[in-house]
This record gives C-alpha cells, sequence and structure tokens, in this order.
C-alpha cells in the first residue's frame, strides 16, 4: 500500500512539471535542459537533415553546420526568447542569464550563416534574415502577435529548416523540397495541436474531474493523466520516429 501512494504521488509530481520532459527540481543544469526543449529540438533538426538528404548530392560540411546553426538559433536562442517572455516553464534562471544565452544562440547561428553564404552562394541570405525575424518576433510576440501562431509556427521550426538543409547542399529548390518542407508544416501543425492542450492541462488546470460512461466497462474517471497520457504519448512517439527517419535518409545520402 505505501508503495503504491508513493508511486501514486510520484506520477501526479510528473504531471505537475510543465512539459513531459522537463527534469525534476535539483541543479541547475536541469532548469537548463528543461529550457533546451530536447525532443523538440531533436525533432525540428530532424527536418535539417531530411531536406539536405534530399539534395543530388551530400556534402558533410554544409549540413553540420545547418544543424549547429538550427541548433543555436531553435534549441537555445528561440526556446530561451521564450522563456524569458513569460516564464512558461517556470524556471528559476536569471533574465540576464537567458538574455546572454539568446543574444549568443542568436548570434552564432548568424556567424555560421555567413559563412555558408560565403560557401553556398547569396541563396542563403534571404533564409538568414528570414530565420533571426522569425525566431525573435515569434518568440517575443512581436506586432500584437500577429506571428505567434499556429501556421507560423509550422512554417518556422518545420517548413523552414526543411528548405534550409535542401538549399544550403544543393543551392537552389527543387519540387522534392517544397514537397518535403509541406509534409514538415502538416507535422509541425499536428505537434501543435497535441502539444496546445497538453501545455494548458500540465499548466493552467488547477483540477480536473469527471466520468466517462462506456457502453461496455461503465464508469471510467476523468484526471489529468486521462486528457494528458495520449497527447504526450504521440508527442514522444512522433518525436523520436522523426529523428529516425532523418537518421535513416542520411544514412542513405552521406554514408
Amino acid at each position: 500500500m505505501a508503495e503504491r501512494r508513493a508511486s501514486e504521488e510520484s506520477a501526479a509530481e510528473r504531471l505537475r512539471r510543465p512539459a513531459f520532459y522537463a527534469a525534476g527540481p535539483g541543479r541547475a543544469w536541469r532548469e537548463w535542459w528543461t529550457v533546451l526543449h530536447p525532443p523538440y529540438t531533436a525533432w525540428h533538426l530532424g527536418y535539417v537533415v531530411i531536406g539536405a538528404s534530399l539534395a543530388p548530392e551530400g556534402d558533410l560540411v554544409p549540413l553540420a553546420g545547418s544543424l549547429l546553426a538550427f541548433f543555436l538559433a531553435v534549441g537555445v536562442a528561440a526556446h530561451c526568447l521564450d522563456e524569458l517572455h513569460g516564464r512558461p516553464l517556470s524556471t528559476s534562471i536569471s533574465s540576464a542569464a537567458l538574455g546572454v544565452a539568446s543574444v549568443a544562440g542568436l548570434g552564432g547561428a548568424v556567424a555560421l550563416g555567413v559563412f555558408g553564404v560565403l560557401r553556398v552562394g547569396l541563396v542563403l541570405l534571404p533564409f538568414i534574415v528570414v530565420g533571426v525575424v522569425l525566431v525573435v518576433a515569434y518568440d517575443m510576440e512581436l506586432f500584437h502577435g500577429a506571428v505567434h501562431r499556429d501556421a507560423v509556427f509550422a512554417l518556422s521550426w518545420g517548413s523552414f529548416p526543411v528548405l534550409v538543409g535542401y538549399v544550403a547542399e544543393a543551392r537552389t529548390l527543387a519540387p522534392a523540397a517544397v514537397l518535403a518542407a509541406a509534409a514538415a508544416y502538416a507535422l509541425s501543425r499536428a505537434q501543435r495541436s497535441l502539444s496546445a492542450r497538453a501545455r494548458l492541462v500540465r499548466r493552467s488546470a488547477d483540477h480536473v474531474e469527471g466520468v466517462m460512461v462506456t457502453r461496455r466497462a461503465g464508469i471510467r474517471r476523468i484526471d489529468e493523466a486521462f486528457l494528458i497520457e495520449p497527447l504526450e504519448q504521440a508527442l514522444h512517439a512522433l518525436s523520436w520516429g522523426v529523428v529516425a527517419l532523418a537518421a535513416s535518409l542520411a544514412l542513405v545520402r552521406f554514408a
């Protein structure tokens, strides 16, 4: 009985965290881990690899540069700006530290972009400008939040990395890249829909209670876990699924 009660308390504690991947309380690195949103960062880096793998010829140097640039811009800068603006993850990381990490991440991404322009050509320049605008405008909710929309999220963190990954390799666009970008858009819209509802329950709901009467099993209790579990199981599966797909394509193109 004591073990069951402890297990239930542990499950309740996990539900009180701001995200399913959020580390528990402890050392500072745990909060930084949470801010980096590891499953989502890996998911969106997978789009870069998918785009690069569709190019007619593969070169590991631009792929490595694109991956590092997106990790700095999205994984670090965008997520730190998001936490700085409203504290959705409720971390105790100082605003100064988040600001420095945001500037350093975005600055590093731009520097890598400039190096990419020197290597690939001016075709990358518009992507650098658009990328910086998207990170700042979306996460800081500029223009009265006009950019902070599901469609913009899907374009920014789904379609955009696919296109950049392809252009960095091929120095142009092709129908295959556009179709892959459309697929990434659809997956990112699904991600946004699932995560928005999961965040609502985790971060806003004070209490969830209800029942569902089924034809065969009778009454079933509805609580926070009942609402969140299928959403986050889908998000978890999608995140590693995209990464696995990207890895398989990379093996075919670059191995």
